[in-house]
Order: C-alpha cells, then structure tokens, then sequence
C-alpha cells in the first residue's frame, strides 16, 4: 500500500456521505467513517471485509511519512498525533495509535472555512464573550461535540471587530483564519512548539491581546495560564468536561490541597464565562449542541472560592441569571424538544437533571394541549364511595 493508494481509499471514505466527520481504520474491521454519530463501513473497489494488522500499520505509516518526532513518540507512548492533508479534498487531524499490540487511525475531518456564530446558529451572548477583554474562558465537552467550531466562530467574530494580535497554540491547527482587522499567529504543536506550557510562555513575549490554547492538560499549562489571564490576556482554551461545576473542579483538582485556596482566589477572579456543549441526535437526522453557559458574578466567585452547597450550586445559580442569558444544559435542551428538534427520550437521555426536564416536557405537552399521562379511563368507584358512607352512618 503506497500513499497515492491510501489517498484513494480517503477519497472513497469522504465520498461515503456529504457530512463525514471521522475516519476509522483498525484491524478486524472494514474501513468506517462515522456519519452523524454512526459508524458507517464504506465499501471499497476491491471488497474489503476485515483489515489485517499489516494493512492498518502499512496505512499509518503512510500517514506519519517517516516524520521521526511522531515515529519516536509512537514507539515511546504508544500515540501519535499529526495533522495530514488530502489535496484538493480535505485536511484531518490524525491520531496513529496501538491497540493489542496492533495500529489504528482515527483522522477527524477538519472544516476548512471559518464558521461564524450565526453560521452555527450559536446563542447571542457568544457576542458577548468576543467582546471581553481579558481573564479566562473555557470552552467544555465531550471529544467531538464542536468546542473547537465554537471556538472558531468566537475568534471569527473578533476578527471582524477588533484590530488585535491573536496566537493560537493548537494540535493540529483545524481553521486557518485570514487577516482580517485581526491578525493571526497560528502555531501548531509538534512543529511550531513542543508543549503547550513552553508554548504559552513564549506567547506572553509576543505582545498578543488574545491568546488560543487548544487544551489545557496540565497544571503548569493552567498556572501559566492563569498568569496571562491576571496579566491582561484574553485566554480562551478547552477542556474535557461536562459541564461548568466539573470544569471548576478539574481545575481544583490539578493542584496540590495547600495551594487550593490560592488557586481559587485566582480563578475566581480571572474566570470570565465556561461554555458546555453537548452534540444530540435531531429528529430529522444529523445533530443539534445544547449549551450550558456560566458568567461571572459575586455569587459565582462566592461559589468558587468557597464551594458548592446547600441552596448554592452552580446549576441555581445559573437557572437564576436567565435574565443575562445563561443557561443549564436541561433548559436548553428544554428549548430544543419545543422547537421540534430532538424527541422526548433524546431530551431525557441528555439531561443533567431528569426530574427538571420531565417537569418542563410535560409544561410543553399541556401548553400544546397533548397528554401529559398515559393512564386512561380512570372514574371513581361510586358504589365504594356509598358503601364507605354508609358504613359512617352506621357507626354513629
């Protein structure tokens, strides 16, 4: 297998369907791609009903093409992560790794133009939050539910405002953005710098307004961060969580207990909004992001230097600045079922809080004026009411 064969087989894969996001190759299986959440096998010119681990590990090194730093990491730690680009088609962002002792790919599809927020149809205080001008913002979710095209979309819309100069440390660069009343530095991870730590230093030399970081992995990588936002940085970066309480605490959670409290001063005061997405299934096909997004305000910062408790968690806090546009996952997700966009179990199987969301699904069925209960034909037992009475008189 050669690298103009394996293009082939890429171009067959993207061919599959309009709207491909991932491409998997491992052993004992055919080539897949995952179309709106489903892992589709793609059939070949020459069927290929299962990949021998020659074919997988042939296929990955054709990717990797004899670069020694991803080889060495490959070898080292078992992964490898790389950027590749199919000319003319479609750029990926690839992860060779081993399973049994045998390799795998999965290459994530990058989009090549620029989203902007009403592109996604993204809630309006993502405008908000283009406009700040320093501290931190977290984008949360789930690997594949579009933290870095939300990303994208807010950097999209500082383009077209402001004139600022903005670095982005990403792994790979996924949109390449064009100077516009911005200008861009974009680094890449491997080529450009070797850790995100060492890279966000060397940003803060670079006399940026904004500064992107693909992922903040580490402690040191937060800690630096937290300086650049304290320093008058805007700092936008991503982190695997599910919502805005876990994000706090994984932040806590990176640092030793006798550095907690500081930490929490820190972030209290640097931390400017956490925005959550989940990716859920619509009604028609394809899929919908449901949102969760908390800003900043003293009963937050009262939250997070102190933690959670009765009467004051996150989640209250949010329900109580709808006014200013925040929102729980449950609630929008609430707004989608109303628009007929996802169905009643979608909405169920995705909620943070279930009694919350069946409570507001029935408030929309009775507003409709659809049942509420499937419990029919219930009436009173007239003749036990009779009995019952009559047993009183009785009695008396």
């Amino acid at each position: 297998m050669r690298k103009r064969e394996v293009d082939h087989f890429l171009r067959k894969m993207l061919d599959m369907h309009d709207n491909v996001s991932d491409l998997i190759v491992t052993v004992d299986r055919p080539f897949q791609v995952e179309h709106d959440g489903m892992l589709k096998p793609v059939p070949m010119d020459v069927p290929i009903e299962s990949l021998t681990p020659f074919q997988t590990e042939i296929f990955a090194l054709n990717l990797v093409a004899g670069d020694r730093r991803n080889l060495e990491q490959l070898l080292r730690t078992g992964a490898c992560d790389l950027s590749y680009h199919l000319a003319g088609k479609a750029r990926f962002r690839v992860n060779v790794f081993s399973q049994r002792g045998y390799y795998s790919v999965v290459m994530r599809r990058l989009q090549t133009q620029v989203p902007s927020i009403d592109d996604l149809h993204l809630p309006q205080i993502f405008r908000n939050v283009a406009q700040e001008r320093n501290g931190l913002v977290f984008v949360t979710g789930a690997t594949g539910t579009g933290k870095t095209t939300s990303l994208a979309a807010i950097l999209n819309e500082v383009n077209d405002h402001r004139p600022v100069h903005i670095v982005t440390l990403e792994d790979p660069v996924e949109f390449v953005h064009h100077h516009r009343k911005a200008t861009f530095n974009q680094r890449e991870l491997g080529g450009d710098f070797d850790t995100y730590a060492n890279g966000l230093r060397a940003a803060l030399r670079q006399a940026p307004k904004i500064i992107l970081v693909g992922e903040m992995r580490d402690r040191e990588t937060v800690e630096i961060g937290l300086s650049a936002a304290e320093t008058g940085h805007l700092v936008f970066t991503t982190l695997h969580t599910v919502d805005a309480g876990q994000t706090v605490n994984r932040l806590l959670g990176m640092f030793d207990t006798e550095e907690e409290k500081q930490v929490r001063i820190r972030l209290a005061d640097s931390m400017r909004y956490i925005i959550s997405q989940r990716l859920l299934p619509k009604v028609d096909g394809g899929r919908v992001a449901a949102f969760e997004i908390m800003g900043n305000d003293l009963r937050i910062k009262e939250v997070i230097l102190q933690g959670e408790g009765e009467g004051k968690t996150f989640y209250e806090i949010i329900e109580s600045n709808r006014a200013f546009s925040w929102i729980t996952f449950d609630d929008s997700i609430l707004g989608l079922y109303q628009d007929g966009l996802i169905t009643q179990e979608t909405a169920m199987a995705y909620a943070s809080r279930r009694a919350n969301v069946r409570r507001g699904i029935d408030r929309i069925k009775a507003a409709r004026g659809e049942k509420v209960t499937d419990i029919e034909g219930l009436e009173m037992d007239r003749e036990y009411g009779r009995a019952v009475r009559q047993r009183v008189s009785d009695a008396t």
